[in-house]
This record gives C-alpha cells, sequence and structure tokens, in this order.
C-alpha cells in the first residue's frame, strides 16, 4: 500500500452524505418488496449485464501478477518474472514467495494472511460454484502460493516472519520487482516482541486453508492445521500487538483494532477445521473480553474482523452446533445480534446508524482504497444470505426483518456497481469490459515488462521516465480492484491518485465467492430459465 492504511471504527470523511433511516416504500407489503427485488434480480441475469464466469476467472488471475519468488512453468501473467530471490538471506531463512499486498513489493504479512484467509472461504462456501466454472484449480493455486510461504515463515513454534522489505525504502523507488534495489530487510515476531494479531491471522488462514485441501490433499491439509495450531498457541500465550514489535509496519499495516479480534477469529477458524470444543469455548469464554458480543461494528476488513467473527459464530447457532444445555446458545445469540448490527447499518436497516453510501448508491466508508469495505460487504452478505436461506430464518433489523432475498440483492447491486453499474460506466475491476482503469498506481505495470527488455531500470529511474506518463500502462493489471470512486462517485484514472487507482490483494479476494456465486446463477438462468423462474416466485410469494 502506497501510504498509510489504517482500519479506524469511527465515521469516514465529512464530504460523504450520511445514509439515515430508510425512507417510506411507496408501495406497502412485503410480497410487492420481495417480487420487485426477485424480478429486478431475475431480468439482469437474463439481460446479461455481465459475465461473471468472466470476472471470477479473471480475478483469480489477479494473483499471479502479485506472486514474489521464482514463478512456475504454468505461469499465466507473461509480464512477470523471477523476483525477491534472495528474500530472508540476510537472516538465514528462506522467505522466497509469497505476495506482493499492492502495488510495491513490501511483503506485509497480516494483509497477505486475511486475502488468503477471504480466499479460504470464498472456496469453502463457493467450491462447486468455483469448480463449475472451471477455476477450481487456479483458486486452490493462488491460496497454496500464500500457505507455501506462511509455512516458511514460520520457523519455529514461536517464531513468525512479519514482514520482508519495508515501506519507506521501498517507496523512494519505483522500479519493476525484477529489477529491485530496495532493502530486504525481514522482521519478525517471537516470545520477546509478540505479534497476537499477526499470529491469529496467521492461523486462521491456514486453518481455514487446511479445510479447503482436506479432500484432495490431506498431508498438506494436516500440515497447514498443525501449524495453525501452533500459531494460534504462541499468539494467545504471548500477546502483545505485532505493530508494537515490528515498528516499520505502523505507517502501513498499523492494528488499530488490536489483537483480540484476531485470536476469536483464529479460533473459531480452527474449530470449523478441527470440531475441537476447546476452540468453540475459547470463542465463547472470551466473547466479553475480548468483545466479540461488545463491540458493534460497520466495517470488515485486514485490521477489523469482528464482523466475520460474529457471522461465523451465527452460523454455529443456525446450525445448532453447540451445547444446548448450558450458556453456549445464549452467548451465540449475542454474537448474532452484533452480526446482524452489522449486516442491518449496511443495509442501511438501523435506527441510529447506517454506513455512508455515495450517490448512485456504493457503500463509502472511507476515502482511501475504499472498495475494500465493499467486496468485503458483498462476500458476508451473501454469504449470510445462504445461511438465512438453508436454515429458513430471516435477519431482524431495526426497521423489520429481512429476507435472504434481499440480503444477496444488496450484494449483487454492490458487485456490478464494481462490474460498471456506476455513473462512470467504469468498471473498478481490471481487464473487465471495456472500460477500466488503464493508468494502475502499480511499479511492475506501469513498466515495460521485465520479460520484453531485461535492461535494468534504477531506483529513481522509473520515476522519471515512467511514472509521470499519461500513456496507459503498457502492462493490464487483470483481475485488480482499484481503490474505486470518492463519495460523490467520481474517478480519476491517474497513476499518482493511489487512493483511487492502487488495488490491494485483499480487495480482490472476496469477491473471488461473490463471482463464483453469481456465475452460477446466470448459468442457471441461461440453462433453466423457467424452472429458475419458478423457484424466483416460489421465494417470492412464501
Amino acid at each position: 500500500m502506497e501510504e498509510e492504511n489504517t482500519a479506524a471504527t469511527t465515521s469516514t470523511t465529512q464530504c460523504c452524505r450520511r445514509a439515515g433511516p430508510p425512507k417510506p416504500q411507496r408501495y406497502s407489503g412485503k410480497r410487492r418488496l420481495l417480487i420487485f427485488l426477485s424480478f429486478s434480480v431475475l431480468w439482469n441475469f437474463a439481460a446479461g449485464a455481465f459475465d461473471y464466469a468472466d470476472a471470477l476467472s479473471k480475478s483469480l488471475l489477479y494473483f499471479e501478477s502479485q506472486r514474489s519468488g521464482r514463478l512456475p512453468y504454468n505461469q499465466r501473467v507473461n509480464w512477470r518474472d523471477h523476483s525477491g530471490l534472495t528474500d530472508g538471506l540476510e537472516q538465514g531463512v528462506d522467505l522466497v514467495g509469497g505476495y506482493y499486498d499492492a502495488g510495491d513489493h513490501v511483503k506485509f504479512g497480516l494483509p497477505m494472511a486475511f486475502t488468503i484467509t477471504m480466499l479460504s472461504w470464498s472456496v469453502i462456501e463457493y467450491r462447486q460454484e468455483i469448480e463449475a466454472a472451471g477455476e477450481l484449480g487456479h483458486a486452490l493455486e493462488a491460496i497454496k502460493w500464500g500457505t507455501d510461504y506462511f509455512i516458511k515463515a514460520h520457523t519455529s513454534p514461536n517464531v513468525l516472519w512479519a514482514e520482508v522489505g519495508d515501506g519507506d525504502t521501498d517507496h523512494y523507488c519505483w522500479q519493476r520487482p525484477e529489477d529491485m534495489t530496495t532493502s530486504r530487510q525481514a522482521y519478525k515476531i517471537d516470545e520477546r516482541k509478540p505479534g497476537s494479531d499477526l499470529a491469529g491471522e496467521t492461523a486462521a488462514s491456514m486453518a481455514a486453508a487446511s479445510i479447503v485441501f482436506r479432500k484432495t490433499n490431506s498431508h498438506y491439509s494436516h500440515l497447514l492445521l498443525h501449524h495453525a495450531q501452533q500459531l494460534f498457541e504462541f499468539g494467545d500465550k504471548f500477546r502483545g500487538k505485532y505493530d508494537s514489535s515490528v515498528g516499520i509496519v505502523k505507517s502501513y499495516y498499523a492494528s488499530v483494532s488490536g489483537y483480540k479480534d484476531e485470536l476469536l477469529w483464529a479460533a473459531l477458524w480452527l474449530y470449523e477445521a478441527t470440531d475441537n470444543p476447546q476452540y468453540l469455548e475459547y470463542v465463547l469464554n472470551n466473547a466479553h473480553s475480548f468483545g466479540g458480543i461488545g463491540w458493534a461494528i460497520s466495517e470488515f476488513s485486514w485490521d477489523v474482523k469482528y464482523a466475520g467473527v460474529q457471522l461465523m459464530a451465527s452460523k454455529l447457532l443456525m446450525q445448532r452446533r453447540h451445547n444446548k444445555n448450558n450458556e453456549q446458545p445464549k452467548i451465540l445469540e449475542q454474537y448474532r445480534s452484533k452480526a446482524e448490527y452489522y449486516l442491518c447499518t449496511i443495509l442501511n436497516k438501523n435506527n441510529v446508524s447506517n454506513v455512508d453510501r455515495t450517490p448512485a448508491g456504493l457503500l463509502f466508508i472511507r476515502q482511501w482504497n475504499n472498495m475494500q469495505y465493499v467486496s468485503t460487504a458483498s462476500f458476508l452478505l451473501t454469504v449470510y444470505s445462504d445461511y438465512l436461506r438453508r436454515s429458513n430464518h430471516r435477519l431482524n433489523c431495526h426497521t423489520g426483518p429481512v429476507d435472504h432475498e434481499q440480503l444477496f440483492a444488496f450484494a449483487k447491486q454492490q458487485t456490478d456497481y464494481i462490474l460498471g453499474s456506476n455513473p462512470m460506466n467504469m468498471s473498478y475491476l481490471v481487464g473487465f469490459g471495456p472500460n477500466f482503469p488503464t493508468r494502475v498506481h502499480h511499479r511492475g505495470a506501469s513498466i515495460m515488462s521485465h520479460r520484453e527488455n531485461k535492461a535494468f531500470i534504477g531506483c529513481t529511474q522509473g520515476y522519471d521516465n515512467w511514472y509521470g506518463r499519461g500513456d496507459p500502462n503498457p502492462n493490464v493489471v487483470v483481475g485488480a480492484v482499484v481503490g474505486g470512486p470518492d463519495c460523490e462517485d467520481k474517478f480519476s484514472d491517474d497513476r499518482g491518485n493511489y487512493m483511487q487507482t492502487e488495488a490491494c490483494t485483499y480487495n480482490t479476494a472476496p469477491l473471488v465467492g461473490v463471482f463464483a456465486k453469481l456465475s452460477s446463477l446466470e448459468h442457471r438462468i441461461q440453462v433453466e430459465p423457467e424452472t429458475t423462474r419458478s423457484y424466483m416466485l416460489h421465494t417470492t410469494n412464501k
């Protein structure tokens, strides 16, 4: 990320209008509203509004643009080449591999781990849909590229390498990753310098990935689970914020929310992976003291995990995966209450506080890389709509109950905005559709490919010869989701406008699951239009 990227829980910029309480409907009655929503979704699919299968394919391709290390023989992004081949050498460890988080070349552990957690969650929820689209192999490769690196970075039970490179020296240069001359100093957390948030998120990512690989690579799955359990124990026993131990990260990925949300998050994923009741007990016993049932949050991000924790705990309640004869259901019910607060806030159905929206309806949390919050909200709405549908439940907001169709309809609206249904007619998914950002703030993409011209480009030479060019980037970062428009739906496609034109791995990762579900429904309507129409009418008339 180009500059400071902190996630606070306070309100956003003053230029965006407050959503406020929803306006009265012109037509009363739940049935008419649901008919409108259902036919709206059906009409958009039937009209072929967007090719969601193509969006899914491109979103997974993006992760190959962000690879660090020695690229494999089947690398599809051919403007990239090997890079960071000596990472960890100065410290005597092998830290080659992993992902660059955005348009620079630092390997930040916390956002990388969250990216892998979200990719894994997408596959866990929508594996069949991803496989039907022919993209399961690419999804597994994207996850494994990250988890292979985490295995290397976890060099002993209580040591985890947190970062390679530093943002200050990295941002002084504008180079291709293949030409890097910046510092590749590596930083770690250990017993003396703890980082429970980083250890917790990395544990969550490896536990989630262990579920993904359970059926196809059982040995690798067990290895990931072993690392996840060790990292959780390390993070829980030696508590502290990782940015207090690795101070150089504070200007880029400061842990504003602290580490307690990541420990709850990791415990939940370990419970999903093992079904060991001790992890559920941890989540329940620490529900109050760790803020799990205290914080009512309006965002979900690489820093703030509470909404994800609360939704996963809600699923356990719906699935009745708890002991019915003690206090567990009551605590899970409190988790669900906070999860529903988040969802109702997103849907503009709270009577006190709602998330701001742009005039065209895009969720707006803050002006810097706002799309990360849109993509995570779209994913949680999509997943929770499925939880509600399967359990025959409804969401309870201050303005009244909300059915699963309404959650998914709003998730689709946000996703369609990203793909081009917006006042700029701009797809914020790079490479998708006829109009997308061509001057993405991305070092490697903005300079001639190393495969085409291996002549060395120095630290400031890139600034002199490439950064300020008005021409489109010579390489397209296909599948990247850029920061997106401002609170008035305006967007400037300028390489120097990093608040809007820089893309991050954690922007794209949550959308993999959303695109997969939308692609599946799109295919279903094309193959079985009458059956799907009858299904939607049936759910509408319930």
